[in-house]
């Protein structure tokens, strides 16, 4: 692979964690193949979802702005620890959302009201020209769905949250200094790892990272960054349409060893991304896709994984890394020299 690409591609479903975390140690296996690794790895989701780690929600912060009865509602819910998103919708029952489950619940028998609706958007404040908003201090993540008019007709509320404990599933691969790319459908926590890695490259690699924050999912809300991505620096974007000039202006004017972008989307921003590589600063970005497969027949991507996608193209099979925990939430690494081309 040149230096223009992303040299490892990570396949990335996460979930919530249940039990304290330590930071335990990689065990690998070797499967069919061997060899060192220059392909892609994919992560598996774990049983149960029970692999350990410390959360952060914050979640009364995203309660405050909702209607009182769905506050208390929640307040009371046992399962309000994996609450995903709770979904605001103009004549519709207010419905919950959570972490594993594939449907929601409604929280009540009545429909949301206008009045309600604009309560909860004066509790959070400006949306953005991505529709956008959050609550200072937090990382919660407010989406707006506007009528033909531009009046807002429903909410989104997700809720973010600071974890600590993921990063262990990759930490060896940081030591590599090379560009890495999440790749997943959104809400498996791409953003969630990335809040992680950039808190453990700044504090604990003592790099010099930015983190170029389109609608400051990464961050926070906020002039002043959340304490979950540690020592890095964070710059806002004022538009996402602007997101691949401040990738650029974050390389010519603060010269960061690593800078991590989320949702490269657009030619320009792989245009800024292969410029960025090529400056000799490690890249740590994520992208939408279910699989490499994805990767491929998108043409404005498929360059950022240029080895992997190569050689499949040319019927090889690249070696793949399987991560997942053991039983005792220990990282296993599974080491396989096949590709069926649908299991990444």
């Amino acid at each position: 692979m040149d230096a223009c690409a992303a040299c490892r591609l990570l396949h990335f479903p996460l979930f919530a964690p249940k039990i304290p975390p330590a930071y335990p140690p990689l065990r690998r296996q070797r499967g069919r193949g061997g060899g060192a690794w220059i392909g892609a790895a994919r992560c598996s989701p774990e049983a149960n979802g029970a692999w350990g780690g410390i959360v952060e929600d914050d979640l009364a912060e995203l309660l405050q702005i909702l209607p009182r009865d769905l506050r208390d509602n929640l307040q009371n819910e046992p399962r309000k620890d994996q609450l995903l998103e709770v979904i605001l919708d103009l004549g519709r029952r207010p419905e919950a959302r959570f972490l594993g489950d594939s449907g929601g619940q409604y929280l009540r028998d009545s429909e949301i009201s206008q009045k309600e609706l604009e309560d909860a958007q004066r509790a959070v404040g400006e949306f953005g020209g991505d529709n956008r908003a959050g609550i200072e201090g937090t990382l919660h993540r407010i989406s707006a769905i506007r009528s033909r008019k531009g009046m807002v007709v429903g909410l989104t509320c997700r809720v973010g949250r600071a974890v600590t404990g993921h990063v262990d599933m990759v930490r060896d691969l940081l030591n590599y200094k090379e560009s890495i790319l999440f790749l997943g459908r959104p809400g498996v926590g791409k953003t969630t790892v990335m809040r992680e890695i950039a808190r453990v490259l700044a504090d604990e690699f003592q790099k010099r990272v930015v983190i170029v924050d389109t609608s400051n999912e990464i961050g926070g809300d906020g002039d002043i960054p959340h304490a979950a991505i540690g020592g890095a620096r964070r710059m806002q974007v004022p538009e996402p349409s602007m997101q691949h000039r401040v990738m650029i202006e974050a390389v010519e004017n603060h010269m960061p060893e690593v800078v991590i972008v989320d949702e490269i989307g657009t030619e320009a921003e792989a245009q800024a991304c292969r410029s960025i590589a090529e400056r000799g600063v490690m890249l740590i970005g994520t992208a939408h896709g279910e699989r490499l497969a994805n990767i491929i027949k998108n043409p404005t991507l498929s360059d950022l994984t240029e080895r992997s996608v190569d050689m499949l193209l040319h019927g090889k099979k690249p070696l793949v890394e399987v991560r997942k925990r053991d039983n005792k939430f220990e990282v296993v690494i599974e080491r396989w020299a096949t590709y069926d081309g649908d299991g990444l």
